[in-house]
C-alpha cells in the first residue's frame, strides 16, 4: 500500500486534513470502506489517552485533560493554527470529527451512567436527612444568582430577552462537571458532597421548570401556572413514589437477581433499571440525569450496591470520557474576541453570586462552617449541560440572540477549567471536614 503522505506536496497534504478524520483515512487507502464514527471513537480515545495521561503526569484535574483533548479534535485547536495556515482545517465548527450525532447520543448516555453510578453511593437515608436544607440552600443560591446576573447581563447591553435567558444558564450549576470532579478527588463521600448532590437534584429539578416558564414567556408572553404545577406535582409524585414504593419493591428484585451469581445477568438488570428510570424521568418532564440519579438510589437500597457499582463503573468511565470530550470538541468558540469581555464578567458575577448565595443558604440553615465553605467552592464555577439547554432552547424559539450561543460554549468550557481549583480552595479553607460513613 503507496503512502500518500510520503507522495503529496505541503499543498496536498493542508489540503487533505482540511476534512474529517474519515476523509483523511478515505484518502490514504480509498480502498478500504471507512466510518465516521469508528474513526471518531478511535480519535476520542487516543487523544484522550494521551492528553489525560500527560495531565495526570503533571497533576492536574483529569476532566480537563479530557476537555483539552477535545479541543484538539475541533475548532481553534492551537495545534492545528499553529501548523497549518489559515481555516483549512475546520469542517462546520467541528474539527475533525465527523459523525457528530453519534457522538451527542454518547455523550447522553455518559451523563447517565455517570449519575446512576454516583446515585449507587447515595442510599435513601442520606439523602432525606439533607432533603429540606438542599431545597432552601440550592433555592437561594439559584434565585439569587440569576437575579444579578440578570440586571449585569442589562448593563452589559444585552436586551431583556437575552438577559433573562443567560441569567437562568448561568443559575444552573453542572452536575455533570461537579461530580466527576468530586469522584476523581475522591470527596464523593463526604457529609459535604451528600449536600452538593442533593442541591444539584433540587437545581435540576428547578431548571425544568425555569425551561418551561421560558418557552412559555417566549411563545405567549406569558406564564402557563397549568404547566408550572403540572411539572412540580410530577416531579414530586416520581420523587416521592421512588421512596417509598420504590424501595420496597425495587431492591429485593436486585437482590434476587444477584443471588443467581451471573454477573452479567446482573450488569443487565441494574443498566435495565438505570435507562428505564431515565426514560420514565423523561417521559414525565423531569432530565434523565434525575431519572438515572433515582435508579442509583434504588440499587443503593439493595445488598448487591457494592457489586452492582463495580460492574457498572468501567462502562461508564468510558461514556463519561467521550461526553468531557466532545464537549471540548463541540464548543465553536470562533467569535470569542466579539464578547470576549463580557463573557469575562459573566463568568466573575455567576461564579461570586453562586458562592456567596449557596454561603447565605448554609447560614440561613444553620450548617456548620467548614461544610458550607466546601458546598459554595463545588457549586460556584461550573456550567454546562442545562445552561446550554436553556440557551439553545431560547435561540431555536427566536427569543434570544444566536450569539448567546456560543458565548454559553465559552463560559461551559472557562468554568469547567475553574471548577477543580474551586474546589482545591475550598479544601485548603475547610481542611478538616469529616468523611461520611453513616
Amino acid at each position: 500500500m503507496e503512502n500518500a503522505f510520503l507522495q503529496a506536496d505541503p499543498g496536498d497534504i493542508v489540503s487533505l486534513l482540511s476534512g474529517t478524520a474519515s476523509d483523511i483515512l478515505s484518502e490514504i487507502t480509498p480502498e478500504l470502506p471507512h466510518t465516521d464514527f469508528v474513526t471518531d471513537m478511535a480519535f476520542i480515545m487516543i487523544m484522550g489517552a494521551v492528553v489525560t495521561l500527560a495531565f495526570f503526569k503533571v497533576k492536574q484535574p483529569i476532566i480537563i485533560g479530557y476537555l483539552v483533548a477535545g479541543m484538539l479534535l475541533g475548532p481553534l485547536s492551537p495545534l492545528w493554527t499553529q501548523v497549518f495556515p489559515g481555516d483549512t482545517i475546520w469542517m462546520g465548527g467541528t474539527g475533525i470529527l465527523g459523525d457528530i450525532s453519534a457522538l451527542h447520543l454518547f455523550s447522553e448516555i455518559g451523563v447517565i451512567l455517570l449519575l446512576f453510578v454516583i446515585g449507587i453511593e447515595f442510599p435513601v437515608a442520606k439523602i432525606r436527612r439533607i432533603g429540606s436544607v438542599a431545597v432552601g440552600v440550592g433555592s437561594i443560591g439559584l434565585f439569587g444568582t440569576m437575579g444579578v446576573v440578570f440586571y449585569v447581563a442589562g448593563a452589559l447591553g444585552l436586551g431583556f430577552m437575552d438577559s433573562l435567558f443567560i441569567a437562568a444558564a448561568l443559575s444552573i450549576s453542572s452536575t455533570a462537571v461537579i461530580v466527576k470532579i468530586m469522584e476523581d478527588m475522591g470527596s464523593i463521600r463526604r457529609g459535604s458532597s451528600i449536600m452538593v448532590l442533593g442541591i444539584l437534584i433540587v437545581e435540576d429539578v428547578i431548571a425544568v421548570i425555569l425551561i418551561s416558564v421560558l418557552q412559555s414567556l417566549a411563545l405567549a408572553g406569558t406564564v402557563s401556572v397549568n404547566s408550572l404545577i403540572v411539572v412540580v406535582v410530577v416531579g414530586a409524585g416520581l420523587i416521592g413514589g421512588t421512596f417509598t414504593i420504590g424501595t420496597r419493591v425495587i431492591p429485593p428484585l436486585i437482590d434476587k437477581v444477584a443471588a443467581t451469581e451471573h454477573r452479567e445477568i446482573l450488569l443487565l438488570c441494574v443498566l435495565g433499571l438505570c435507562f428505564g428510570y431515565s426514560l420514565l424521568a423523561n417521559m414525565v418532564g423531569l432530565s434523565v440525569a434525575i431519572g438515572a440519579f433515582l435508579a442509583g438510589v434504588l440499587v443503593a437500597e439493595s445488598k448487591s450496591a457494592e457489586i452492582s457499582k463495580i460492574l457498572s463503573s468501567p462502562i461508564k468511565d468510558m461514556f463519561v470520557a467521550v461526553f468531557f470530550i466532545s464537549t471540548g470538541a463541540l464548543m465553536d468558540i470562533s467569535q470569542l474576541g466579539d464578547f470576549v469581555w463580557v463573557a469575562v464578567a459573566l463568568i466573575g458575577v455567576a461564579t461570586f453570586m453562586k458562592f456567596g448565595g449557596n454561603m447565605v443558604g448554609n447560614f440561613i440553615f444553620r450548617q456548620k462552617r467548614l461544610k458550607s465553605v466546601r458546598v459554595a467552592s463545588a457549586l460556584a464555577a461550573p456550567r454546562g449541560e442545562f445552561s446550554i439547554v436553556i440557551v439553545k432552547t431560547g435561540v431555536d424559539l427566536g427569543a434570544a440572540s444566536a450569539f448567546l450561543f456560543p458565548l454559553i460554549g465559552v463560559i461551559s468550557i472557562a468554568t469547567t477549567f475553574i471548577a477543580p481549583f474551586m474546589m482545591k480552595v475550598g479544601d485548603r479553607l475547610a481542611p478538616t471536614e469529616e468523611t461520611e460513613n453513616g
